[in-house]
């Protein structure tokens, strides 16, 4: 924001679904929203809504948006689980990275209103979810620091230490 001239306080947030938010963006209800794939590809193709910015460059490159957690506790007492669940989001991912026309028929078996038209799985912006390749619960901490330090210059998160949120274990690995 602060290199295209915004101030953060000249901004206000709000929570809307976001299958809910190319109509509030439409009724004017909002001036701008961020909307992720499937929502932005099926808004710009259905409502012509037309992008403001991409943000996947500059300083938000490959900046972490999503992540999977759970309990310290829950890790401990189901690590079988957790070592399943693990290896199915690395060999998606794997597929995602791999094979564009499997992700685009996915796309469009997913039930309304995440799922796309052939059209729009065709031209939708596909994101890189980078994997560990370490053991289970490996993680890169400099990736989630950016996150609290982007939260913190933006929305004055307060500081804290994320070494409360990560379970100790095997030394990180290369990605979160």
């Amino acid at each position: 924001m602060s290199s295209c001239g915004i101030k953060p306080s000249q901004v206000r947030l709000a929570s809307i679904p976001f299958p809910n938010m190319t109509a509030e963006l439409q009724s004017g209800t909002v001036s701008a929203a961020l909307l992720p794939e499937p929502f932005a590809s099926g808004a710009e193709e259905t409502r012509g809504v037309v992008p403001l910015a991409d943000l996947n460059q500059g300083a938000t490159t490959a900046f972490p948006i999503a992540g999977y957690v759970v309990t310290k506790q829950w890790a401990a007492k189901y690590p079988h689980t957790l070592a399943a669940f693990y290896k199915a989001i690395e060999k998606g991912q794997q597929v995602a990275d791999t094979d564009r026309a499997d992700v685009e028929e996915a796309m469009m078996d997913i039930p309304a209103p995440f799922g796309v038209s052939r059209q729009t799985a065709a031209v939708l912006a596909l994101d890189s979810y980078p994997v560990s390749h370490g053991p289970v619960g490996s993680l890169d901490k400099i990736r989630l620091e950016r996150v609290v330090h982007v939260m913190q210059q933006f929305i004055g998160f307060p500081k804290f230490n994320i070494d409360t949120m990560i379970m100790p274990g095997p030394e990180p690995g290369p990605s979160a």
